[in-house]
């Protein structure tokens, strides 16, 4: 298939983006894992000693460095549809996180251990219909703020990416109803015109 000016032009972005030279240099498997560092570097999500449940993990940017920042002490948990090759100090469940079974087994692998810091960085394939993707976009990022209201430790954390659009607002609302705070933050990892953003919802209220 002959590419399209569009595809050529996003390549060419792509292998020039400075924090995809960074990562190749740096031995990070993509340019995400800069925009949880950044982020963590200003919040403090990653504690050593907690669990941390990744999901939309591949290729493992974000788990990577959570599981450095751990320095071995606590576990990471990835989650995704897509393989992903093994990580130090990662455990890694493929299947879909919208299927109740794959639910089940993240949960027994927890053990009734809670969970410090919830990543979601899902997305689901692009159908090119706007609104049916943000629709569907939302409902990947509730359905990681269900499992963050069950399992995160009274004082954890949960740090999703979400796109502003249909849905965003009510979705806002509801992390408000479900953490003490709640803020935004686009690091300078993520692209400047991209309407995606992040949630970080910090310490469930008690109702939650």
């Amino acid at each position: 298939m002959k590419r399209t000016r569009t595809s050529k032009a996003w390549m060419h972005e792509h292998v020039s983006d400075p924090f995809v030279q960074r990562a190749k240099a740096e031995g990070y498997r993509s340019r995400a894992s800069f925009k949880l560092m950044e982020i963590d570097d200003r919040d403090h999500l990653i504690r050593s000693g907690d669990v941390v449940v990744d999901l939309g993990a591949a290729p493992g940017g974000w788990s990577q460095v959570a599981a450095q920042r751990m320095k071995g002490k606590g576990r990471v948990v990835a989650l995704d549809l897509l393989e992903m090759a093994g990580l130090p100090g990662v455990t890694v469940i493929q299947g879909d996180f919208r299927e109740e079974s794959v639910l089940t087994a993240l949960e027994n692998l927890l053990q009734g251990e809670r969970v410090g810091l919830v990543l979601s960085d899902m997305a689901p394939n692009i159908s090119g219909v706007p609104l049916s993707d943000q629709a569907r976009i939302m409902h990947l990022a509730e359905l990681g703020l269900e499992f963050s209201q069950r399992w995160l430790k009274p004082d954890g954390a949960f740090l999703v990416k979400v796109f502003q659009g249909y849905g965003y607002e009510d979705f806002v609302g509801e992390m408000r109803r479900t953490f003490a705070s709640v803020a935004t933050r686009k690091p300078d990892a993520s692209r400047g015109r991209s309407a995606e953003v992040y949630l970080l919802g910090k310490g469930l209220k008690q109702s939650a």
